[in-house]
């Protein structure tokens, strides 16, 4: 990807984590020389690469540590063998900040002085931009925003909690609140409310209040210039997640509503591809930046 994030060249395959990190390195070092040669460009005009991986990950070292969806990869740092192999700067971030940098860069969020996103699938998740910087936690983390309380009651989520985010509104849960029904899936629970089934509609109606309260949390905690909405179910149902949000910002009477806008992601899958090559190219020029543009 070019520094005005046009993509030149784009790979994709399976991870297939289970087969070794060694492995996995082999195949992206050949992945990179295939797609320089392919665009018929020199290994020196490489500048950097960038990584957008699921967490948990270590920016700082360079390491994931994410046995849960990429078996036995505990404590591998991917940076020191990319970087060895490639001869280049090599940057790892978690794939919803890399996610919310792509949008913020060329996508929904572009103009926005702030921004948070949030994203919907099998699980939530989400990231913050604020005055051109990623928001960083302790210890280097991210905000885990699928996991703010939304109501007082919920089925049980794996955080600890009952009643937050992810465990009303993500597909799984979704899935699991029309599974009582004899609705198998999240689209099938959204197909049922189309069709007039009241139970499916209850189920959604639940889902909706449980956004609504999420983007009055975060608006009124980051105050931030614009919403972005991403992720499968987004996509596939945009108006149902857009009227809970911009219900909420119009209720709000102790902050400046007008000046905060909702937008559906216009990236999809790609969005952390864009935001994990700008970012690595913003680091490996630090001479060339200026402050408020570096995540």
């Amino acid at each position: 990807m070019t520094h005005t994030g046009d993509v030149i060249q784009y790979r994709v395959f399976p991870t297939e984590a289970e087969q070794g990190f060694n492995r996995a390195i082999r195949r992206i070092v050949t992945a990179v020389r295939e797609i320089l040669r392919a665009a018929d460009l020199p290994p020196g005009e490489l500048a950097a690469v960038g990584i957008g991986c699921a967490g948990p990950v270590n920016p700082r070292t360079g390491e994931i540590n994410n046995p849960y969806t990429l078996s036995g990869w505990n404590h591998c740092n991917i940076v020191e063998p990319l970087e060895r192999e490639l001869g280049v700067p090599v940057c790892l971030e978690n794939d919803a900040d890399a996610a919310a940098l792509g949008e913020f860069y060329f996508g929904a969020g572009q103009g926005a002085e702030s921004m948070v996103m949030l994203t919907f699938g099998t699980g939530i998740g989400g990231a913050a931009v604020l005055r051109g910087q990623l928001y960083r936690g302790v210890a280097g983390e991210h905000p885990e925003i699928g996991h703010v309380t939304v109501a007082a009651e919920g089925a049980a989520c794996y955080c600890g909690r009952t009643g937050c985010l992810e465990s009303i509104a993500s597909g799984t849960a979704l899935a699991a609140a029309g599974k009582k029904f004899g609705f198998g899936s999240a689209a099938e629970v959204f197909a049922a409310a189309a069709s007039g089934q009241p139970e499916a509609a209850r189920v959604l109606q639940t889902a909706r209040a449980a956004v609504d309260a999420a983007i009055w949390t975060l608006v009124h905690t980051f105050l931030p210039a614009r919403i972005v909405l991403g992720g499968g179910m987004v996509e596939a149902h945009p108006g149902f997640f857009l009227e809970p949000a911009r219900a909420a910002i119009a209720r709000a009477t102790q902050i400046p509503r007008d000046y905060i806008t909702v937008a559906i992601a216009q990236l999809g899958n790609r969005a952390g591809l864009a935001g994990a090559a700008r970012w690595a190219m913003l680091r490996a020029q630090p001479e060339q930046k200026h402050h408020s543009e570096v995540p």
